[in-house]
């Protein structure tokens, strides 16, 4: 029985090698090899590109909801004087001349 095995395996051992001379075979593992490894744009590079474009589009998204924002606190400055007003007392602490300003900063605990 063990004979048997023994021939098998052999056997399968030979026709494997087979298949590894074959030129075809060769020449296919070669260029795939060369493509995942070696090439200019190999799978490590189209990894990190692609990392790098989901970052870019995050920023992307980040900034374009930033623009939306500012435009509609843009616009609310232009049509309302109370917003106006509100933003310059609190932005630029100014007031009006009968008025004093106390600026409250509130201390952060100390860890």
């Amino acid at each position: 029985m063990l004979f048997y095995f023994i021939i098998y395996i052999f056997v399968y051992m030979n026709r494997l090698l087979e298949i590894f001379r074959n030129k075809y075979f060769l020449s296919t593992a070669a260029f795939a090899v060369w493509m995942l490894f070696f090439d200019k744009n190999d799978m490590l590079s189209q990894y990190e590109y692609r990392a790098e474009v989901h970052k870019l589009q995050e920023e992307k998204d980040f900034y374009e909801k930033q623009t939306a924002q500012v435009k509609k606190d843009l616009n609310e400055l232009n049509t309302n004087l109370n917003t106006a007003e509100k933003f310059a007392r609190e932005k630029y602490f100014m007031k009006k001349d009968n008025e004093d300003v106390f600026v409250i900063i509130k201390a952060t605990p100390k860890d």
